[in-house]
């Protein structure tokens, strides 16, 4: 497993008061530049989504609300975790990750270090195994 790729999950600081919860993302603790940001909701509970990698894109997963299992998959090794409410998880290019969606009432978003581009996309499994063991990607 590609230590330096796979990083298990990180509390974002919270603060907590009668007046609600603040969690503030900031950009220099998100280890590159975000262009792109989106949010996933209303997932049937236990659906699965992503599956899927990409040849240049980053992203932080942020659960803001349920329970997510995150699967990342270096092309060697399998690496299971689950972020709550207030927690991240690094997904570097060249990972294939999918994300379970455990309660039916979560909410995750993902910040993107590149603007969205269909052809950075890998969507078979086998071709991503084949890349990363080719070597045929860099």
């Amino acid at each position: 497993m590609n230590i330096c790729k796979i990083r298990n999950p990180q509390s974002l600081k919270t603060f907590i008061d009668r007046d609600g919860r603040l969690t503030p993302v900031e950009f220099y603790d998100v280890p590159f530049k975000p262009k792109r940001m989106f949010y996933v909701t209303n997932v049937p509970k236990n659906d699965i989504r992503g599956g899927h990698a990409h040849y240049e894109t980053q992203q932080l997963l942020i659960c803001i609300d349920g329970r997510i299992g995150v699967m990342l998959f270096d092309g060697y090794n399998e690496h299971y975790t689950v972020i709550e409410k207030d927690e991240a998880v690094f997904v570097d290019k060249m990972i294939w990750d999918s994300q379970i969606f455990l309660t039916g009432n979560d909410v995750m978003v993902s910040l993107c270090s590149t603007n969205y581009d269909k052809n950075d996309y890998i969507e078979n499994k086998e071709q991503f195994i084949k890349l990363v063991k080719d070597k045929s990607y860099e």
